[in-house]
């Protein structure tokens, strides 16, 4: 006869954290069973998320929000997306958490606590911009497979924390040191321990920019665990894919890092316009580093109705990778004319930046308001989906709402 297998001990106890209660009997569960409390989880619960937020996925759990949920000048928990590419991790002890720092072109290994992070570094704080590399994917047509992102997958929080650039001076970098790679506690999705969903890095130029930061804080409070909790790499203006959650090891690498999603198609668009819908060949991809310039409308929301009498008040945020928004517009006329639109200086490097104005209609009836930012190279947003590539990456087409006058 078969012996039966049960749940273990340190399982049921992060099935009883997500309930919020003791499981009575709940060691005479079957090993792969799961309550159906848990079946029917609330996300919004679970993560503490505004009830508007929008769930993608949940295998694994991929949420974004609504334009106007990001109307702050600094993302709140609530309000900021989710995206992961395996499970979150449990039973996390950030007394025992340490990190690695290893590799082909590391003078030396070394393992920090917590605790030594915090004590022997300087820690800075920043606000910075995360943007998943598929945001507005669902716009592109043919369609791209992954999650279909709309506006939402964007935030500016305030994260303290040390910054990379002094670990790794204390463990000493190696002059054939090119680039780094991130290893986490997040599990496979197929829950085999030598698969890791995801592991990406980035060259050695952003690795030691003051703003790469190992991070413990999120608007002034541990990171959330969906968030990264305890220890996380934050790397502003670039796909938030390079800023790993849940790490637990840097490798420093004498070539690019070849870990899970750094190769093929994964985060990678083609190195010349290609037409949509075309074939790629791998060779013939490029990693993506720097986000394009964008822009996002955040109040009022869509379909907003004034009196013909009134101005239209509208704020919202612009942002463009390692680079700064040095102009913002406004258009009432799909595109035809622009309007300035005043733009504040970012918080700091690597920070959205606001903007607001007041707009006058000319007569009653129906009107898209576009917002359009320009960057300090000159380049400015697309009116319409740029060009295609095969993930459906870098959608930063003008956003728009509509409004009515009546």
């Amino acid at each position: 006869m078969k012996r039966r297998k049960f749940v273990k001990n340190t399982l049921l106890g992060s099935m009883a954290a997500l309930i919020g209660t003791e499981i009575v009997f709940g060691s005479s569960m079957l090993e792969g069973y799961e309550p159906l409390a848990l079946q029917d989880s609330d996300p919004f619960k679970m993560f503490g998320l505004d009830k508007e937020m929008v769930v993608l996925n949940d295998k694994p759990w991929n949420i974004e929000a609504k334009a106007h949920l990001l109307d702050d000048k600094i993302t709140p928990n609530k309000s900021m997306f989710i995206r992961n590419n395996g499970i979150i991790p449990e039973n996390i002890d950030s007394s025992k958490w340490t990190l690695t720092i290893e590799g082909e072109s590391a003078s030396q290994k070394k393992v920090y606590t917590l605790d030594e992070l915090k004590s022997k570094f300087k820690q800075h704080t920043y606000q910075l911009t995360l943007e998943c590399g598929g945001n507005g994917r669902s716009e592109f047509n043919p369609p791209a497979k992954g999650n279909q992102w709309t506006v939402g997958a964007v935030s500016c929080a305030a994260w303290t924390g040390v910054r990379l650039r002094d670990v790794l001076e204390d463990v000493g970098i190696k002059s054939n040191a090119v680039y780094i790679g991130y290893h986490a506690a997040d599990k496979h999705l197929s829950l085999d321990p030598k698969k890791e969903p995801i592991s990406r890095g980035a060259p050695m130029e952003k690795a030691l920019q003051d703003e790469t930061l190992l991070a413990f804080s999120m608007n002034g409070e541990p990171i959330p665990l969906s968030h990264g909790y305890p220890l996380r790499l934050v790397a502003g203006g670039w796909p938030a894919s390079v800023s790993g959650k849940w790490i637990h090891t840097i490798s420093i690498r004498d070539k690019e890092h070849d870990g899970t999603k750094m190769k093929g198609t994964a985060y990678r668009i083609p190195c010349e316009s290609v037409a949509p819908g075309a074939e790629v060949k791998d060779e013939d991809m490029c990693i993506i580093e720097s986000m394009p310039v964008k822009s996002l409308i955040t109040y009022p929301k869509s379909g907003a109705v004034i009196k013909k009498s009134k101005k239209l008040s509208i704020r919202g945020h612009s942002w463009a990778g390692e680079l700064e928004v040095k102009k913002m517009e406004y258009s009432i006329d799909f595109g035809a004319t622009w309007q300035n639109c005043p733009v504040e200086q970012p918080a700091n490097r690597l920070a959205w930046q606001h903007f607001s104005t007041e707009i006058t209609f000319p007569k009653k009836g129906y009107y898209e308001v576009w917002a359009r930012a320009t960057d300090s190279n000159g380049v400015a947003q697309p009116m319409l989906l740029p060009g295609w590539n095969p993930k459906g990456y870098l959608n930063n087409a003008c956003h728009r709402i509509a409004v009515k006058v009546y």
